[in-house]
């Protein structure tokens, strides 16, 4: 995973996904279908978009930077992918960086035929297997973490298509959702611990793998159920479904964020409605961090559930204070210093009538760098607001996330670095408070965290990860030996 200032991190104070999946097999327009569900997944990846459909003799992939609608908008892009099975990838680039070489699903021929893969995730290990690989002669065309899984599987001895995935994946640390794709059917997996989200629906007599519900819900298909944790699921082209699971039954730690932030709110993740998730984190916060004020102000769109729920809890009037702007995106041209400074106001906007002379209440999702908070709460007072209070309905992300989120290096999170003190001088509100790591377990329908046995991955929050992290240590090994100090020889 990498690390390094990225030009598009200076108009985004956001953590992002890595990427969304979506495979259909046994549909008379899988293409299509599969270009809609990529379309709910949007904002999971918005850099780049993929769709690799087989006609039962030959792959046909299509891929493309930027959105889906800039790919896949016309007649003639789908006429392109023929086939009744199709697999595809929004992506938002970690692990490789950017550009069309690592645009997603990843195709190859292998001895034993056609093979395509789209991945949600990071392989956390991913550097190590490369090095090792190369030095047996593998000859990568990428640099994303996905094409180290073909090559494992490439070269895994066993005899059989499933036997050599399962091989490859036990080598592998990290998360992962992933969609295959081979001359025999499709096949779909999660991870041991569950960190990423997969779920599988019907669409007619087809089956329908997503990363979210809300894609099956655009294209038509029945939620059937989500891909348990460490699970293998087959499904032939006559409609045969087969589950393996491979690795044991372990304890299920999925993402946390997803409730906060990743997913879509009209989607259920772990069995439990995400809006009613966020909602209950607005609630918890106005327990635990009560505000003398006017108004509730959502900071748009992540923090409106959570300011709903802040609102009814506090019986404090809830408005629309700030008005974004949905026609910007993150590849807006930005020509100056000034104009990229200026960044947050192409996006929000205050709206003075309703905030000045107010007692304002901000509710935001998270704090990353904490640069655009700083932005929201002058646009408040430049608009009038008398005080303005910023309540965040999540505990501080203090640690760098490597299971395929984008996040800055733990020197540039705001939490990494300040108290919470130094936090609200920082971004100059009244007062600052962030919801407690309990407060947040409490929304998502648990009693308390499990200090022994956590039920989510929630590492960005404690620093506690869920599976070795052998790249990290590596790179931290490298740091050291530069920095030891020389022994000069007289």
């Amino acid at each position: 995973m990498t690390f390094a200032q990225n030009p598009r991190d200076t108009d985004d104070d956001k953590l992002h996904e890595e990427c969304g999946v979506f495979g259909v097999i046994g549909g008379a327009d899988a293409a299509a279908a599969t270009a809609l569900g990529l379309h709910a997944l949007q904002h999971r990846g918005q850099e780049a978009v993929g769709i690799t459909s087989f006609d039962g003799a030959e792959f046909f992939t299509r891929r493309g930077l930027g959105h889906v609608a800039d790919n896949f908008s016309s007649g003639d892009s789908i006429a392109e992918l023929p086939g009744h099975v199709a697999m595809g990838h929004v992506r938002y680039s970690t692990t490789g960086g950017a550009g069309l070489r690592n645009v997603q699903p990843l195709y190859a021929e292998l001895a034993s035929g056609g093979f395509a893969v789209a991945h949600n995730g990071n392989i956390s290990n991913s550097r190590a297997l490369r090095s090792e690989l190369v030095g047996k002669g593998a000859i990568f065309q990428s640099t994303s973490d996905t094409e180290v899984i073909i090559h494992l599987v490439a070269t895994s001895r066993y005899p059989t298509m499933l036997d050599k995935l399962i091989d490859a994946l036990r080598l592998v640390e990290g998360a992962y959702a992933l969609i295959v794709m081979t001359p025999r059917g499709m096949a779909a997996c999660r991870d041991p611990l569950g960190i990423r989200p997969l779920v599988m629906g019907k669409l007619g007599d087809a089956i329908v793998f997503a990363s979210e519900t809300v894609a099956l819900d655009v294209v038509g298909a029945e939620f059937t159920r989500q891909v348990d944790p460490g699970e293998f699921i087959e499904v032939d082209f006559d409609g045969t479904v087969r589950s393996h699971r491979p690795f044991g039954e372990r304890k299920a730690r999925p993402c946390i964020f997803e409730h906060v932030y990743f997913s879509r709110p009209d989607s259920i993740f772990n069995q439990r409605s995400v809006y009613e998730s966020r909602k209950n984190i607005g609630i918890e916060l106005a327990r635990e961090a009560p505000c003398d004020a006017d108004l509730v102000v959502p900071v748009p769109d992540s923090g409106v559930p959570a300011a709903i729920g802040y609102s009814q809890q506090s019986e404090i009037p809830f408005e629309l204070g700030i008005i974004r702007s949905h026609y910007v995106g993150r590849t807006f041209i930005q020509p100056s210093d000034g104009a990229r400074n200026a960044g947050v106001k192409r996006k929000h906007n205050a709206n003075r009538a309703i905030v000045e002379g107010k007692r304002i209440v901000l509710i935001d999702d998270s704090i990353v760098r904490g640069t655009t908070s700083l932005k929201i709460v002058q646009m408040m007072r430049d608009a009038g607001a008398a005080e303005v209070h910023f309540r965040v309905a999540s505990p501080p992300t203090g640690h760098g996330c490597y299971y395929g989120v984008d996040t800055p290096e733990r020197s540039k999170l705001l939490a990494g670095r300040m108290d919470l003190s130094a936090m609200r001088e920082f971004i100059q509100a009244d007062s600052l408070s962030f919801v407690s790591i309990n407060g947040l377990y409490r929304a998502v329908g648990l009693a308390s965290r499990d200090g022994d046995s956590p039920q989510y991955c929630d590492a960005c929050f404690t620093g506690e990860y869920p599976t070795p992290l052998t790249d990290l240590a590596q790179r931290h090994d490298r740091e050291a030996q530069l920095t030891l100090p020389v022994n000069k020889v007289a």
